[in-house]
């Protein structure tokens, strides 16, 4: 395509509208209707753009928000830039793809951890939950992995569901990654008992702390 226009891509993402797709994606809280592999396939297409990405963001359409995720260029982003589109990503499949697909790209993802891990709003301080389990697997030199389990200790039973999901996730990453601290992340976890009830599909594995660190931990030994 060329020089698309932010009319012209709304109006493929409307022909891509399925009502049975919503529905599901509504019980999550995704208000979109669009099938994820053709919103991809879509994006090949476009291929990278940061205009249309940042009009397409502008519209506050959710598919249209998605699809700018994936054409855009992370490393253009200001810092504050980053700040405002994670606080006006509202709906869990937009702010989780800004974070993992732009938001860990730039070279603000640092500074912005560490404003947004002890913000008020708990939706924002998931996200700064989300770039600390990040580090605790990729970079965890300089953390306090004793502190870090303080606070969920803390906090992690009466956090809200998102900051909660984003808490027990690091919670797993400390007791997977750092054996020392195997041993306490797994008692928190069975103490707290943190989506010990989750629904979880054949095959996969529980997002219950203590099950997820021995499975993931299993099979690392298994190789």
């Amino acid at each position: 395509m060329t020089e698309t226009t932010v009319a012209g891509v709304m109006a493929e993402l409307a022909a891509l509208e399925d009502p049975k797709i919503r529905a599901v994606n509504e019980r999550h809280g995704d208000d979109h209707g669009v099938n994820l592999t053709k919103l991809r396939a879509l994006a090949k297409r476009l291929r990278t753009q940061q205009d249309l990405a940042l009009g397409l963001w502008a519209t506050g359409d959710t598919a249209a928000r998605l699809l700018a995720i994936l054409i855009c260029r992370p490393k253009s982003f200001e810092r504050a830039g980053l700040d405002v589109m994670l606080r006006d990503a509202r709906v869990p499949k937009v702010h989780d793809w800004l974070v993992n697909y732009v938001v860990k790209k730039t070279p603000h993802a640092e500074e912005l951890r560490l404003t947004w891990f002890a913000d008020p709003d708990p939706v924002v301080a998931s996200a700064g939950w989300a770039l600390t389990s990040e580090r605790v697997v990729k970079n965890p030199e300089g953390l306090d992995l004793e502190g870090l389990l303080d606070v969920i200790e803390a906090e992690m039973k009466g956090a809200p569901d998102r900051l909660q999901w984003a808490m027990n996730h690091c919670l797993a990453q400390i007791g997977i990654e750092h054996p020392d601290h195997r041993a306490r992340a797994i008692d928190i976890g069975e103490r707290l008992q943190v989506l010990k009830d989750y629904p979880t599909p054949p095959n996969c594995t529980s997002p219950f702390a203590p099950t997820w660190i021995a499975e993931i931990v299993r099979r690392q030994h298994a190789k």
